[in-house]
């Protein structure tokens, strides 16, 4: 498609006015701005940044730049698609809007399913660890927002043309299964825990930690139970691998649920064997300082502190199992980037062990990439494994399941299937809802607020694109041909030129620039709200706008921009996961 802000920016560069000032196409091209009030404008050119340099008031600049681009010129393009007029202190720009509808809508026909994707990636590989919940324990609310924001950068990256490997890094190692081999020694049954893993392996963690606070002696009992795993004792190991195919099970139930898929599921124990290696080296580079028997590596020259790299009793951390696992995928992988979607509360961890990456060597620890986000919390609180106070994941999903089936009902909407339509609605609630705001941003759960359909949420988006393939079908069943091959072969695009219709455009027309930046920024939140953005302008379009009731060229252009909307709609939610319905 015709990149029609290029285009003006490259005009605009060409001006002896802006050259003069040191502003090449690029800064021009970045300055360049979509008025609020399309009366002004399609685009817009602030002369701020000239003042200086031409010692002229902005709106003197913006006058004569209008001027001169006003005069004839031998450019490859239509006229009218650079009609300037000066506004004040910007210079704005008026395009064909028919012109500019036949491009969007005929791109996004022809390419469909791929419509907003690109090469940009070149097929380099980029690894993104998401989700990564920790064995034995329940995979709750808070675990969301790595597994929906994970997949949903992971979905990006692909549809930008990377090779993606999606690895669930498990934390199925470390001193907590120390205590919960104590716990189910002291007072587990194996009939418990097969009856319901996670809820039974729980109530043992809890009930640990309440007899731990009575009898200290468990934490180290615990904390040689876990070195015996370490070293690999049969007994230890056993219950350890018992645990994790529990616990798989029922993470398995959730991420069927949700749509979300892996590519590895290798964690924190796979690279148990790696480790000496890592600790190896550190020694050989002469990184490693003894403290109280413990090995550290002293970070304090770079700002972040002292990172403990073995206990005293020899036993590793996250830290060294981090280090460990990413050498392994830069050897295994040879990876572009290696992306880590984990809280904001692990900046430091993450910015150390990055940090000995670097110190070790590795001129690649750069493209180690932390994508940190907001956390959770209860309303009456932070969640805590530890006592208990969580919230089930599957309970979420399967509410939101049960209370979109009861409004299809209470509705009589006409499905092929109302499980699915309750599936793919309410998963999709929660799902839209989580990639909403910005990533960064901490939240509190609301079961009002996760279950509500009205307003910005995915149902309403969903909506949108149901309502366009029922335009669609009964377009096709008056005998209408709305196959892509007829919509993308319409030329005149004169009907397009309405407010409604051109705004439409607009947003579908920039769903690629849209997708790149939420690449680029790994924010999926970017879409998330762009897609909205293009449902709320169909909504405009269709009351605004006879469809099926207008004839001939003119209700042909309109049914075009319907099937082009509909494919950006289903594109930016696939992006995000979420599934879009054919029938709400």
């Amino acid at each position: 498609m015709k990149d029609y802000k290029r285009e003006i920016a490259s005009r605009v560069a060409s001006l002896e006015a802006v050259s003069s000032a040191g502003l090449g196409e690029q800064d021009v091209y970045d300055i360049i701005e979509a008025p609020q009030d399309t009366g002004l404008g399609d685009y817009a050119f602030p002369c701020f940044r000239l003042a200086k340099a031409l010692k002229k008031a902005p709106p003197a600049i913006a006058a004569e730049a209008a001027e001169a681009l006003a005069a004839p010129a031998d450019l490859p393009h239509a006229p009218a698609a650079f009609r300037a007029r000066a506004t004040g202190a910007y210079l704005n720009f008026f395009i064909d809007r028919a012109a500019y509808c036949a491009d969007v809508v005929q791109e996004a026909i022809v390419q469909g399913a791929r419509y907003g994707s690109s090469g940009i990636g070149m097929g380099r590989r980029a690894i993104v660890e998401y989700s990564s919940p920790n064995i034995a324990k329940p995979f709750h609310i808070g675990h969301i927002r790595s597994t929906v924001i994970g997949s949903a950068i992971g979905n990006i990256l692909g549809f930008l043309g990377y090779e993606v490997v999606r690895i669930n890094h498990l934390g199925d190692y470390g001193t907590q299964f120390g205590k919960l081999i104590v716990a189910y020694r002291r007072f587990g049954s194996r009939e418990e825990v097969e009856a319901s893993p996670i809820t039974a392996l729980l109530k043992y963690y809890v009930e640990f930690h309440k007899r731990a606070e009575q009898d200290p002696s468990l934490n180290e009992e615990a904390r040689l139970a876990f070195a015996a795993l370490e070293r690999g004792e049969e007994e230890e190991r056993a219950l350890w691998e018992w645990f994790r195919e529990e616990s798989l099970k029922e993470f398995t139930v959730v991420y069927e649920l949700m749509g979300i898929r892996f590519d590895s599921f290798a964690g924190e124990s796979f690279y148990s064997d790696k480790m000496a290696h890592v600790v190896g080296e550190l020694e050989q580079d002469g990184l490693l300082e003894s403290s109280e028997g413990a090995k550290i590596v002293d970070l304090d020259a770079y700002g972040l502190g002292k990172a403990l790299i073995t206990k005293s009793d020899g036993s590793t951390l996250y830290i060294t199992r981090d280090i460990a696992a990413a050498v392994y995928r830069k050897e295994h992988y040879g990876f572009y980037k290696n992306i880590y979607v984990v809280a904001s509360q692990q900046d430091l961890h993450f910015r150390q062990w990055i940090k000995i990456l670097e110190l070790m060597g590795r001129d690649w620890a750069s493209d180690c990439v932390h994508v940190p986000f907001g956390l959770v919390r209860l309303e009456d609180g932070a969640m805590s494994t530890r006592t208990g106070n969580v919230v089930f994941l599957e309970d979420v999903l399967t509410q939101a399941i049960e209370k979109t089936k009861a409004v299809i009902e209470e509705k009589g909407v006409v499905t092929d299937n109302a499980d699915e339509a309750a599936r793919q609605i309410g998963i999709g609630a929660v799902i839209f809802q989580e990639l909403h705001n910005n990533r960064i941003k901490d939240y509190v759960f609301n079961w009002d607020k996760v279950l509500n359909f009205e307003g910005e949420t995915g149902p309403y988006v969903q909506y949108g694109h149901a309502r366009a393939a029922s335009v669609l079908r009964k377009a096709a069943e008056k005998g209408i041909d709305t196959s892509p091959g007829a919509l993308a072969g319409i030329r005149d695009f004169s009907a397009g030129a309405s407010d409604a219709a051109f705004a439409l455009a607009r947003l579908i027309g920039g769903l690629p620039a849209a997708v790149s930046e939420a690449g680029e920024k790994y924010e999926p939140s970017l879409i998330t709200r762009h897609v909205t953005d293009i449902a709320q302008a169909f909504s405009v379009f269709y009351h605004d706008e006879p469809i099926l009731s207008d004839e001939g060229d003119s209700r042909l252009v309109k049914l075009a921009l319907t099937a082009a909307a509909k494919t950006a709609i289903q594109n930016g939610l696939a992006l995000l996961g979420v599934s879009a319905p054919e029938r709400m």
